[in-house]
């Protein structure tokens, strides 16, 4: 006998939105999750349109439209936030770049501007002096994700039955045997578990990177729009090597939450010291003051990458009832609501709300059947 009609590994927040979304599709879920923490309590939150590529904006983008018709309703503890973000251009090569990252953006109905140097030192009076400007994209943001995690499986009532448990294996048939022996059952399984379905099914493309965080102690003010280098996208977001990058988020609590680092293949999660310098000379050089500053934390995290950047929407091609929601590397707290609306389009045989090819998990995963 079946435990639901569908069952969701993993309640981070691409879990938990593919749970919501089956919920509000009519499933009855049951959402299994052993609770030991992953990157949706370790990343920095941002909702921002990424245009890597086509399938990666319309994801992005559809996913913040879903996030701000969701806002309302969230309690105050998700921390949502349109603050908007900045790619801040350091020179007039970088200025050529958010010129062109303008078109991309306005090309998918995507609203955006331009700032001159005087104008953005004028939003942004802590910037250092001499940038050459930046690109306002107004409607992105900021949130709490394990807060909105919590609320989008609450927000669904009855439809969605939480079980704190450890799957330790998914077997033949698709049913699940969990660490203290007992089986569950779905017609259809979906895994969000991020790097640890690795351990469920060794044959997913998924590589560990991982990632450094800092936040200071309150200070309110100090910064007004989530703040990205222009030169992210080279100097981090397609690296091989370690990197760092600019990005600092203003946090509606008057912290600054400071990014970015990235290290390919280590799961060792202890904060790195150098690590940890470079980044904060990265921003330090951006952002004079915030030198002065009192960090009161810093953590590490692990973000789960594809080998193309995109993530595993769609169906497994050859495990029975078993159907994936990994890889979204530094955007699942983005594309979560994008996501889960197009997976459970495709689990329900309705009509997908854009383009599912780009993501269908065949196209890295038949090469290695």
């Amino acid at each position: 006998m079946a435990d639901a009609d569908a069952i969701v590994i993993g309640a981070g927040i691409v879990g938990a939105a593919c749970a919501h979304a089956l919920a509000r599709a009519g499933r009855r879920v049951r959402v299994i999750d052993a609770r030991r923490g992953g990157a949706t309590g370790a990343g920095m939150g941002h909702l921002v349109a990424m245009d890597d590529n086509r399938a990666e904006l319309e994801l992005s983008s559809r996913s913040i439209d879903l996030w701000r018709a969701l806002a309302p309703r969230m309690p105050a503890d998700c921390a949502h936030s349109a603050c908007g973000t900045l790619w801040i251009a350091a020179d007039d090569a970088e200025m050529a770049e958010a010129e062109r990252k303008r078109e991309r953006l306005a090309a998918l109905g995507i609203a955006s501007r331009l700032l001159d140097a005087k104008a953005l030192a004028a939003a942004e009076p802590a910037l250092r002096a001499g940038l050459a400007g930046a690109l306002e994209v107004p409607g992105d943001g900021i949130l709490y994700a394990p807060n909105a995690a919590r609320w989008l499986l609450a927000d669904a009532g009855a439809a969605i039955e939480f079980e704190q448990a450890r799957v330790a294996a998914i077997e033949d048939d698709g049913t699940l045997l969990l660490a203290d022996g007992g089986r569950r059952r779905a017609a259809q399984v979906v895994l969000a578990a991020g790097l640890e379905a690795t351990a469920l099914c060794p044959e997913l493309p998924l590589r560990p990177k991982k990632g450094h965080l800092l936040i200071t102690d309150r200070y309110p003010g100090t910064v007004r729009h989530q703040l990205v280098e222009l030169g992210y996208v080279t100097s981090a977001h397609h690296a091989e090597g370690d990197s760092v990058a600019f990005n600092v988020q203003p946090r509606p609590t008057g912290q600054l939450l400071v990014g970015s680092s990235r290290q390919f293949d280590t799961t060792d999660p202890a904060v790195e010291p150098a690590m940890l310098a470079r980044m904060l000379r990265r921003a330090i050089d951006y952002l004079p003051g915030l030198g002065e500053l009192s960090a009161i934390r810093s953590w590490t995290g692990l973000r789960a990458a594809t080998p193309d950047g995109l993530p595993l929407l769609g169906a497994h091609p050859w495990r029975e009832k078993l159907w994936l929601a990994l890889g979204h590397e530094g955007l699942g707290v983005t594309t979560a609501p994008g996501s889960a609306e197009l997976l459970v389009a495709l689990m329900t045989g309705t009509a997908p709300p854009f383009d599912a090819r780009p993501f269908a998990p065949g196209r890295l995963l038949e090469t290695v059947a």
